[in-house]
């Protein structure tokens, strides 16, 4: 997979990079004032562009369009229908996007799967499709993003040892 495929699969799920962009805007601009979408759809397409994040989500939208199809075997079937809320799987198969740029991807990823933000919520609330690890994937990958802006802004504080090496 590459990552024109991961965004094109994106796109045939009605999620546009630019709407994860701005939630990984949201996310950060408080911390850095002078952040633009532009270094966050940036940021997104860097977490594309990671085989692992392409591998995550060629599975998760797999499964989600298998359940659409009543495709899956139950009680796998009828879990997926429902979205069951104990399922737990689905933000297991997110978390291992969050990490790609450490952990503080994990605290993001965690609010952005309580308070459903920007797409997350429209994925989530969707009742004419199934989206149980689209929603989670969208929520990883803008939590990664949001991560990867934290790690790599110049306004992030360097510490260096003390003098003498002590």
């Amino acid at each position: 997979m590459s990552y024109q495929l991961a965004a094109g699969l994106l796109e045939r799920r009605g999620v546009s990079l630019a709407s994860i962009a701005e939630i990984v805007y949201i996310l950060q601009s408080a911390y850095y004032p002078g952040l633009t979408e532009e270094e966050c759809l940036e940021s997104v397409r860097a977490v594309l562009g990671k085989r692992e994040v392409q591998y995550t989500l060629m599975t998760g939208v797999a499964l989600d369009e298998l359940a659409e199809k009543k495709l899956l075997p139950q009680p796998l079937q009828a879990i997926l229908e429902a979205d069951e809320s104990l399922y737990g799987a689905d933000e297991t198969l997110a978390l291992g996007i969050t990490g790609v740029y450490g952990m503080i991807g994990l605290t993001s990823f965690g609010y952005l799967d309580k308070i459903k933000l920007g797409i997350i919520g429209k994925l989530n609330d969707d009742k004419g499709r199934i989206h149980v690890f689209l929603d989670d994937l969208v929520a990883g990958i803008a939590a990664a993003a949001s991560a990867r802006i934290a790690h790599r802004h110049e306004g992030a504080k360097v510490y260096s040892p003390p003098a003498g090496g002590e």
